[in-house]
């Protein structure tokens, strides 16, 4: 089979195009396994070895190296509106008092029930770090 190995490299392009389109780290891996497949082609190895070694190429990186690139990118993880208030200083506009489910803060112009991270009463117009959201809820800690 001559064109074994253009065929290869069409398997290679369109894989990188279709995740240049859907940055989901899936089809780049089946990328590396039609180029590895070429490399064997280029040998004179028979096409069942290339389709054998093609398989085993990206399976392999699929499920060994997938997680880790995908957690380095953060792929798939987008923040949401609140999400992103994670990290941000906000003020304190009524007390936080957790014993008595009492306080709020001013966020981005909005104003959000707010509970501190370890139970201490912070004072208004004290500023204050977003620890984390629970609910609609901040959990909040004294700069």
């Amino acid at each position: 089979m001559e064109y074994a190995g253009w065929a290869w490299l069409g398997i290679v392009a369109a894989c990188i195009v279709i995740e240049a389109f859907t940055m989901g780290l899936t089809t780049i891996w089946f990328a590396i396994g039609a180029l590895v497949a070429w490399l064997v082609h280029l040998t004179g190895l028979s096409i069942e070895i290339q389709i054998v070694v093609f398989l085993m190429v990206s399976i392999l990186c699929l499920f060994l190296t997938r997680p880790i690139a995908a957690e380095k990118l953060k792929v798939g993880i987008t923040k949401t509106n609140a999400d992103s208030l994670i990290g941000e200083t906000v003020k304190v506009k009524s007390t936080i008092n957790n014993i008595n489910n009492e306080g709020t803060v001013k966020a981005r112009g909005q104003i959000w029930s707010a509970k501190s991270v370890d139970d201490s009463i912070i004072e208004e117009d004290e500023m204050v770090v977003v620890k984390e959201i629970i609910g609609v809820k901040l959990i909040v800690k004294r700069k």
